[in-house]
């Protein structure tokens, strides 16, 4: 049987880098299955994502070190990765609709990733979590044990050997360590009135406001807060009949639509970083 990889990378653009890339495989027995790339005009940046098959002695990290000749000549920043799942934990606080959004979709093998572990600064969710036959983890958080609790965090990132943290309504704010330890693995999800209507009820405020559209945004996690590089958004139409209520409702599946693509996208290797921005290979 043949056994699936993907190759990601960037690099400035210049001609030969696609003939060099499937040189290489071609060379190496391998056989491409999808091929993506975008060229950034604006920065002069190509990005590429090939999907490809491989003989049965064929493996990542070998693929990966006979790469960088190609890679170096090229100047490109790049990743081999198999077919193994990405692994991903999760990290809430007392709303459960994207937890139990990302529950159904692993379940229905759908998601892209499995789920290994949910994490939450309160018991909420507990049930939730151990119904789907997932570790529930409590690690409150106050002002004072902030450093402890979210160093005890990281700590069961690397525990359950996690590939990907998605932050389904954390309601607390990373600290810029942890931003940091977390770059480019990390997940958040926010209602799109941010930061037009900040606080403990937006919805109220966006009713008050009249608005016409409800949204929802998820980001990679940076130091500064929400405003990370963008994965996928989702925008639902509505209208004067809304109270806050319903608002609230509609924008519960906004948020749980984006996020959950942005955890599949990310899974599947299909989000590449590009400065503040991204470049998602649907």
């Amino acid at each position: 049987m043949s056994h699936p990889f993907t190759l990601t990378l960037s690099c400035r653009e210049r001609p030969g880098i696609v003939r060099a890339v499937s040189s290489f495989l071609f060379e190496h027995g391998c056989d491409i299955v999808e091929h993506q790339q975008f060229d950034d005009a604006v920065r002069g940046q190509l990005f590429l994502r090939t999907a490809f098959v491989g003989r049965d002695d064929a493996d990542a990290h070998r693929l990966s070190d006979a790469f960088r000749a190609v890679a170096d000549e090229f100047g490109m920043t790049y990743e081999v990765t198999g077919g193994k799942p990405q692994r991903v934990l999760v990290m809430v606080s007392k709303l459960g609709h994207c937890l139990n959004d990302l529950v159904f979709r692993w379940r229905a093998g759908s998601l892209g990733g499995e789920l290994v572990a949910v994490v939450s600064n309160h018991e909420d969710l507990r049930p939730m979590a151990e119904a789907a036959g997932l570790p529930f983890v409590h690690v409150p958080v106050t002002p004072a044990t902030k450093r402890d609790a979210e160093a005890r965090l990281l700590e069961l990132v690397d525990e359950h050997r996690a590939d990907l943290v998605v932050l389904a309504r954390y309601m607390q704010v990373l600290s810029d360590e942890a931003c940091a330890a977390l770059h480019g693995r990390a997940i958040n999800i926010h209602h799109s009135f941010l930061p037009g209507f900040k606080g403990a009820k937006p919805y109220h405020q966006a009713f008050d406001r009249g608005v016409k559209l409800v949204g929802a945004t998820a980001h990679y996690v940076t130091p500064d807060l929400d405003e990370g590089p963008i994965v996928e958004q989702e925008v639902i139409r509505i209208d004067h009949t809304h109270d806050p209520r319903a608002l609230a409702t509609v924008g519960r599946d906004a948020e749980a639509l984006a996020l959950s693509r942005a955890v599949r996208w990310h899974c599947e290797r299909r989000v590449l970083l590009n400065g503040s921005s991204t470049v998602v290979f649907r």
